[in-house]
């Protein structure tokens, strides 16, 4: 009885996992922690807003996920399949998690519905076949290097670092400039990183990414690069008194922490699991900034 009482639930929670995982609920709590820590590195109150940014996460990389599902059954087979098995309740979800967001976000004011909008508005450009024949061989911002990255970096930087200050109706100060460089070069690293274990797939569908164009080596040290100038923000920041040391030292310890997944790239066979990582990276900067917040 109670051989089988274990078998059901391990069973369940397995299955409860995947379903975290394949339908993006993981990363929307990820992005509901980024926005936690952008709110205390900005010294604004608590609102909406990691609610927002989490239920808008979950509705744009969700539709993701949906609509490259044909794609992602070379490079992620298993998520294709259980996007397949639950497609239709997925697209429900995703219509009605962005549809509560709006709606949430409306009690910020009209900046807060803007921000809430962007996400959105930008996957759209980024996933969708929009830009004009002008003679280039580019459907999507998706297929262009770099640009493809950045797009998807800039969204994340402006609802992160926005959207709290929306609704706090705070002031943009120098402290608001650092925290969106920082999302916006971490976003661009958790962006790249993934795109390791999607290379046979985006070269068949013309997706130029780093390691698509560089290979796996060179894309190591372009995103070692990209962690070195964070910390050299960071440490800029502290020493002009725009960011708090022991909030530095928070987004130090996240930093160390991509650094080391970064070293993993090409070197690790799991790189289904390395693709995941990455966004852990701001668990432990909360993490880290729990003494800063409980003591202050």
């Amino acid at each position: 009885m109670y051989r089988s009482l274990i078998t059901w639930l391990t069973l369940h929670v397995v299955r409860a996992g995947r379903a975290l995982l394949y339908s993006s609920v993981y990363i929307s709590l990820v992005a509901m922690t980024e926005v936690a820590v952008a709110t205390v590195l900005l010294s604004l109150p608590l609102t909406f807003a990691p609610v927002v940014v989490g239920l808008v996460t979950f509705a744009v990389y969700t539709g993701d996920r949906l609509a490259d599902v044909d794609t992602d059954e070379v490079s992620n087979p298993r998520q294709a399949a259980f996007v397949r098995r639950h497609g239709d309740v997925l697209y429900l979800l995703t219509a009605a998690a962005y549809a509560l967001a709006v709606t949430l976000s409306i009690l910020g004011g009209p900046v807060a519905l803007a921000i809430t909008l962007l996400p959105g508005v930008f996957w759209v450009l980024y996933a969708s076949e929009w830009i004009p024949d002008v003679g280039l061989h580019v459907d999507r911002l998706k297929q262009v290097l770099v640009v493809n990255s950045g797009v998807v970096a800039l969204a994340w930087a402006v609802t992160l670092t926005f959207l709290p200050l929306a609704f706090a109706d705070a002031p943009v100060t120098p402290t608001v400039g650092v925290v969106f460089a920082y999302f916006f070069l971490r976003s661009f690293v958790d962006t790249e990183l993934p795109n390791v274990r999607d290379v046979a797939a985006d070269r068949a569908t013309d997706v130029a990414t780093l390691p698509v164009a560089v290979g796996v080596r060179r894309t190591r040290h372009v995103l070692y690069g990209v962690d070195v100038g964070t910390l050299a923000l960071v440490g800029y920041a502290t020493a002009a008194g725009i960011v708090h040391p022991a909030l530095s030292v928070a987004l130090a310890v996240g930093l160390l922490y991509s650094v080391g997944i970064t070293s993993f790239l090409g070197r690790f066979e799991d790189e289904a699991l390395l693709a995941k990582l990455p966004e852990c990276e701001y668990v432990f900067v909360g993490v880290a900034l729990v003494p800063y917040v409980v003591g202050g």
